[in-house]
């Protein structure tokens, strides 16, 4: 199933998205009632994909983000790798749904896109083994960890860098039978291949994450999990529009701009 939330003409609501994708004229979306979680029951309006809005797949209480999980970033990055996952926390104030334009700090110079497999939790957990982290996510998305690289190494640690509004892109929907051991992920800026990897190259998988963070914290449903980036992460720019592609869940792409243009 492909979870998602939408504007429509009669508001706002979570959608199950049907049909072909690859032409929104031929998908639909059936609204959902009160919300995805468990077994979803049904209203019986939907909607043509093309004539909604689609919005950041899920409200998440929190967003817990893995640093330093491809051997190949580490390396282009230039720091050392660490036997256990490295946690940080981007504010849900940052998300944003696919096609709402990234905001670039008047301040902040280079900024760099970071593709990224994220995972959905699906319902509230606490030290969850790495063998049963799978009953405990909803399903996977797309998420771009976009990130100020100068305030990142001026203040010595990550939170300004990749904390502001809409540095944190998720979508378009979120697939509840993605298997993330082994997708294709590509980034694009302009149409332009940055990022080409797999998720089978992970240092730390799915279940080691779940299980490390979910030692330190709680998990609720709806909270984001991303999972770190491959190598290849660079500069956006006014004007460019990052499309990040993950193999069996879709496309997020979002335009980019500067502010106080």
């Amino acid at each position: 199933m492909r979870l998602g939330r939408i504007a429509s003409p009669d508001g706002v609501a979570f959608v199950s998205v049907e049909g072909t994708t690859d032409d929104p004229t031929q998908a639909v979306a059936r609204e959902i009632a009160e919300h995805p979680f468990g077994s979803p029951d049904f209203t019986g309006r939907q909607w043509p994909l093309a004539d909604v809005r689609l919005l950041a797949p899920i409200l998440a209480s929190k967003v817990v983000c893995i640093g330093k999980n491809y051997a190949a970033h580490v390396a282009e990055m230039g720091g050392g790798s660490f036997p256990d996952p490295v946690i940080f926390m981007k504010p849900n104030t940052a998300i944003i749904g696919p096609n709402v334009p990234i905001q670039l700090p008047t301040d902040a110079h280079p900024v760099h896109f970071e593709g990224e497999l994220a995972a959905v939790i699906g319902r509230p957990c606490k030290d969850v083994p790495a063998a049963r982290a799978a009953e405990n996510i909803l399903g996977y998305t797309i998420g771009n960890d976009v990130s100020a690289r100068d305030q990142q190494k001026k203040d010595g640690q990550w939170t300004r860098a990749k904390g502001y509004d809409t540095f944190c892109p998720v979508g378009p929907w979120i697939v509840t039978d993605a298997d993330p051991a082994d997708l294709d992920i590509r980034t694009e800026v302009n149409g332009e291949v940055k990022q080409h990897s797999r998720t089978s190259l992970m240092i730390h998988d799915i279940g080691a994450i779940v299980e490390w963070i979910s030692a330190v914290m709680t998990l609720l449903p709806g909270d984001l999990i991303l999972t770190g980036t491959p190598e290849g992460v660079g500069p956006i720019e006014d004007g460019d529009t990052v499309s990040i592609t993950v193999e069996g869940i879709g496309t997020l792409s979002n335009p980019v701009v500067r502010k106080g243009k």
